[in-house]
Order: C-alpha cells, then structure tokens, then sequence
C-alpha cells in the first residue's frame, strides 16, 4: 500500500460556471487537502481518493461575488465549512487516462460525481521525492446540492448557469 498527499503548492482546484449565458467566471480553491492510497503496484486502478476544500477560500478574484458565494445564498461556509469527496471507484480507461467515481458532499448534500482523469506522469523531484501529476475534469448540477440561488435578468435571461465545470490539477507526493 502506497499513500500520496496532494502538494496544495502545485496543485490547483478550481471550478467554472457562466455567467448570464454569455461569459465565464473562474474561481478557485485556496486551501485543500487529499489523500490517495494505491495498492502499490505501478497503476492507480483502485486507488482510493479523499479530499476536502475549505469553502472559506473561495477566490473568483471579486471580494464581493466571493462573500456572496460563501453566504447562505450558496455553500453557506458559516455551517458547511467544507465541500468533501470520497472516492468510490478509479477506473483504468488507458495508459494514460482513468474514471474516479465518488461521493461529493457539498452543504451537507451527498450525491454521485464522475471525474475524468489524465495521468500526467510521475517524476522524482529534487529532493528524491516521488511526484504524480493528474488534471481532473468533470461537471456538476449545483442545484444538485442546494445551490440554487439565482436571479432572472429584465430581459428574462439567467444569471448563474446551472451546470458549474470542475477542473482540478494536482501532483500528489508519495509518503511512505
């Protein structure tokens, strides 16, 4: 058995969502953790994966948009500090590529997330550390978890989409 920490210092988790259906805002993640553990052959094929992000770090780079995305409106930090995720599955597709089904908890809801995962590769660092990289790409319905504020324009246009991009790239440190 094989455990790796993620290195929050070159990783990157991050979210996109539209805004009025004609542009994108960007956001992210400013504090995180995750584990995986590998049953210690060459692959990932069953890796068991957890991870946590602090909704208190949430950056979209506009202070007021931020403290809106924390209020009750949406992840409601002062009661759900945290969004968490616990791996069900990690499915080779190829070389390079697998699946990581889990269970994503945002505001207390729980519900079913597949991520498609690209295997970056593996390298030793400076310091005789072994490193894997992996971006992380999937969707999700943040209606699904109780996200549901929104506003209708005059003109009877959305102003948040429903559907909210995750994209994730990580390097994750083996520890023992």
């Amino acid at each position: 058995m094989k455990t790796w920490k993620i290195d929050p210092t070159h990783s990157n988790i991050a979210f996109k969502v539209k805004h009025l259906m004609i542009s994108t805002v960007k956001g992210e993640f400013g504090a995180f953790d995750a584990t995986m553990q590998t049953n210690g052959d060459e692959g990932f094929e069953n890796a068991k994966v957890e991870f946590s992000a602090q909704i208190a770090t949430i950056s979209t780079g506009n202070e007021q948009r931020d403290n809106h995305l924390k209020s009750a409106d949406f992840f409601d930090a002062e009661n759900h500090p945290e969004l968490q995720f616990t791996s069900t599955a990690f499915k080779r597709v190829d070389d390079e590529n697998y699946q990581l089904e889990g269970i994503l908890r945002i505001r207390g809801v729980e519900k079913p997330v597949t991520l498609d995962v690209e295997y970056s590769g593996n390298m030793v660092d400076f310091y005789g550390n072994n490193k894997v990289g992996f971006g992380l790409r999937g969707k999700i319905n943040r209606h699904d978890f109780g996200l549901a504020w929104n506003a209708v324009t005059e003109a009877g246009g959305v102003v948040v989409s429903e559907d909210v991009r995750l994209e994730l790239d990580v390097q994750m440190g083996q520890q023992n």
